[in-house]
């Protein structure tokens, strides 16, 4: 698969090593900054595009991969799926719901592929706690939690489209905690409701969220809390902890860290004590997932079937941030919709 990079800022490094490490050549990117691009091609043995135009279009890209900020991403989504190229997009899939219907439903009418990069649903600890809970491990789920404590300095906030409502869409929870809210919709299924609660620019110059939490009621009938946070110095690794009648897990960064279950039996838990988080370092993630998420990606093309994440997972998740932010404006409990096509 040769992919065509549209965007080359941090994140992109992460996308470009996985890629090289799984033998998808990045064949073509563009940055606004030519000598942004020009940098980025000769790490990885890129040719630099003129404009997003030709990378969307060029015969040399299989699929297209928008590293961009979320704000820029239907115009490049919808020439790419006029020219029978594939998509994945860098989470959120959009700063608002109604972009990422049309992004959605465009891509689905021109018959390819789009896919959302929330490569923690590729972890081991991800994947082994995924088919526990459905072998019943856990006994009834009780309540599914997420917290996400970590610290951005003055300088991540440097520039003044960093935590913007037009151009990010929000700040810790849609930036930050948006793979925790994509780990809590996978392990436990719809939220049927949330009541949201915020503090803006606690501890950064910034107009949105740096201090948030929000209360959830799952469609399964169990409840939970996210709490997501930049201002919180040192950091602290991220968990994800699900309850259940049997027992607990939790998982910590992106290692299972603890697994207590009454009477268990099946296979032995890949119980870890290091791990790999964005407390503090927003690229101190592991590359693993991403090579298994491209791979992924490019089997759906391979065979005409749905990546793992599809732009309706993606929708998911950023409807439950967005219902989030209405309730924190509202002060009152918001229901959710779900995708509907």
């Amino acid at each position: 698969m040769r992919v065509g990079l549209i965007g080359t800022g941090a994140i992109s490094h992460k996308h470009a090593q996985a890629y090289r490490n799984i033998g998808y050549p990045v064949t073509l990117c563009y940055n606004k900054t030519r000598e942004k691009a020009q940098a980025f091609a000769d790490q990885y043995g890129a040719q630099v595009a003129s404009s997003w135009e030709e990378v969307c279009t060029s015969p040399d890209v299989d699929f297209i991969d928008l590293c961009t900020f979320p704000d820029v991403r239907l115009e490049p989504l919808k020439l790419a799926a006029d020219h029978g190229k594939h998509i994945q997009v860098q989470k959120p899939i959009a700063t608002n719901l109604a972009t990422a219907r049309e992004m959605i439903a465009y891509a689905r009418a021109k018959n390819v592929r789009l896919s959302v990069v929330s490569q923690h649903r590729f972890d081991d600890s991800m994947i082994f706690l995924k088919k526990a809970i459905a072998d019943g491990r856990l006994g009834k789920l009780l309540q599914a939690d997420a917290y996400v404590k970590w610290w951005r300095s003055e300088e991540y906030y440097s520039r003044p489209i960093k935590g913007s409502w037009a151009v990010e869409g929000g700040g810790a929870l849609i930036n930050q905690a948006i793979h925790q809210v994509d780990m809590l919709l996978y392990l436990m299924g719809p939220v049927a409701s949330v009541y949201g609660m915020w503090q803006l620019g606690a501890r950064h110059q910034i107009e949105s969220e740096d201090v948030v939490q929000t209360m959830l009621r799952y469609a399964n009938g169990a409840q939970g809390v996210i709490q997501a946070s930049t201002a919180f110095w040192p950091g602290y690794s991220e968990r994800v902890e699900i309850h259940g009648t049997k027992g607990t897990a939790v998982i910590t960064g992106d290692q299972l860290t603890t697994w207590d279950v009454l009477d268990d039996s099946g296979d032995p838990a890949p119980l870890k004590t290091q791990v790999a988080s964005g407390a503090s370092d927003p690229m101190a993630i592991s590359l693993a997932p991403f090579e298994r998420s491209f791979l992924d990606l490019g089997r759906s093309i391979a065979d005409g079937t749905d990546p793992l994440i599809t732009g309706e997972e993606g929708y998911r998740a950023l409807e439950l941030v967005t219902s989030t932010y209405e309730s924190c404006r509202s002060g009152q409990p918001v229901t959710l919709k779900g995708w509907t096509a």
